[in-house]
């Protein structure tokens, strides 16, 4: 399981080293790719082809689903990690989450996502400030 964040910079070779926490859970070879709001999710290879199959079950007729079927999958790239734990960042994936050097790694359970550190900074405080909402719609799903 994934938790917590992690601040860590991308080289200029564009690779960006993984916690080292997180290196045996996800083993040699992860997948990359564009997540939501403007950040990259990081899977572990197995969990990626689990979540890929699901997503080639979706129905190809709402135009939704499939925006959002090749948002996950035709941007996404496997890695293998070096033995430094690092991965290689494509420029248009660093691109689509705004990476710069100095990102946050934070983990979500099955997941690791990738973001600018302002824009995660900006994410969270708005998250925060939301944070009795979120509670009474979890409270209504029964969950919290």
């Amino acid at each position: 399981m994934f938790i917590g964040e992690y601040q860590h910079n991308i080289d200029p070779k564009k690779r960006l080293a993984l916690p080292s926490k997180f290196r045996k859970d996800l083993g040699v070879k992860v997948v990359v790719t564009r997540g939501l709001d403007k950040c990259l999710f990081v899977y572990p290879w197995k969990t990626w082809k689990e979540l890929a199959e699901k997503l080639g079950t979706l129905p190809m007729g709402e135009s939704g689903t499939r925006s959002f079927v090749r948002l996950m999958l035709a941007g996404a790239v496997d890695v293998e990690l070096d033995k430094q734990g690092r991965v290689l960042l494509p420029d248009y994936l660093k691109e689509y989450a705004e990476l710069d050097k100095s990102v946050v790694v934070a983990g979500l359970f099955n997941r690791l996502e990738v973001w600018n550190e302002n824009k995660w900074q900006e994410y969270k405080a708005k998250a925060e400030s939301g944070s009795d909402e979120i509670a009474e719609q979890l409270g209504k799903l029964g969950i919290y």
